[in-house]
């Protein structure tokens, strides 16, 4: 497929961008490049390749849940503002 600088423009204008007629004319090379290299690699054959979510082997970093007691409450509470010895005390919203 050929892009022309002004299909360039066109395409940039949809997108919000303002380039000059000089710039398109880049673009339009550069989309044509994207476009070339895209049916190069429609060309493989990928019948017999298996579609990944990720190219990335991504191990799973899940642990079991374990119940335990990393600080006390005392230790919690002494950084509130205001506490009843067991709670926060926070002002009234409603």
């Amino acid at each position: 497929m050929k892009i022309s600088p002004e299909k360039a423009l066109a395409i940039a204008n949809l997108s919000r961008l303002e380039i000059s007629p000089e710039q398109a004319a880049g673009l339009s090379v550069q989309m044509d490049d994207i476009l070339g290299y895209m049916d190069k690699l429609n060309e493989l054959d990928t019948s017999s390749v298996e579609p990944m979510y990720t190219p990335v082997e991504q191990p799973g970093f899940l642990r079991e849940d374990e119940v335990r007691k990393d600080f006390e409450r005392t230790e919690i509470l002494r950084n509130a503002p205001e506490t009843d010895g067991e709670y926060f005390i926070v002002p009234r919203i409603v």
